[in-house]
């Protein structure tokens, strides 16, 4: 399979709801690489690395995120590989 790489943003009620802690148990659980942060405009940004069908199942979740989370946007770009190894929770 093919690698890919994608970084965005997630906007709506994402901060306050676990949604960092969820992004990354549903990375790991996926092997995927990259991190995610809370950002100061209330959005969440991500960046994830690794198996094309794996990252797509990813964003699939981040269209709703974690249970108490109310997704209004995702917006996600392709980028070049970054070789990150692991998935952070940054602050």
């Amino acid at each position: 399979m093919m690698r890919i790489c994608l970084h965005g943003f997630v906007s709506g009620k994402v901060q306050g709801v676990h949604f960092r802690q969820h992004t990354q148990e549903e990375a790991e659980r996926l092997d995927l690489d990259g991190w995610v942060r809370n950002l100061a405009d209330g959005r969440v940004e991500v960046l994830l690395e690794g198996e094309e069908q794996a990252v797509r199942e990813l964003t699939a979740w981040l269209e709703h995120g974690p249970e108490r989370a109310e997704v209004s946007g995702l917006a996600l770009e392709e980028q070049p590989l970054q070789g990150i190894a692991g998935f952070l929770v940054r602050r």
